[in-house]
């Protein structure tokens, strides 16, 4: 981990599944395990990295947008569409989205990130670029 982000509060946590408290689950097309209590899973693979102000010398290597190309999809059978065995009924899955750094569900703020906590500050040398 950087020390960049390292200096902003994140901390490496080698077990993930068990620090969220979900079942690990192994995929079908992929190595890497899925978590068992998500509804909806997606397996993909990398199909093209792109990055973002490699005309800085601050920002290169530092952002990147990952293009991926979905293998697998994996939905639980309670948010599938009555009578369709490949569509999602919208009113049946409530999606967490995260917006200016707080989790949102459909009918609302769920609950703030602690990205949120990182002083704004922190990222001055970013701004500065």
């Amino acid at each position: 981990m950087s020390e960049f982000r390292q200096a902003l509060g994140y901390v490496y946590e080698p077990d993930k599944f068990g620090r969220a408290g979900m079942t690990q689950v192994a995929s079908e097309t992929i190595g890497a395990a899925r978590a068992l209590e998500c509804p909806i899973q997606l397996e993909a693979v990398i199909a093209a990295s792109h990055g973002i102000g490699e005309d800085s010398d601050k920002l290169r290597g530092f952002i990147s947008l990952i293009e991926v190309r979905i293998q697998r999809v994996h939905v639980h059978p309670d948010l599938l569409m009555e009578g369709h065995a490949n569509r999602i009924d919208p009113d049946k899955w409530s999606p967490l989205i995260m917006s200016f750094q707080k989790f949102y569900g459909l009918s609302g703020q769920v609950h703030t990130s602690r990205l949120a906590e990182i002083p704004e500050k922190a990222y001055e040398a970013l701004a500065q670029v």
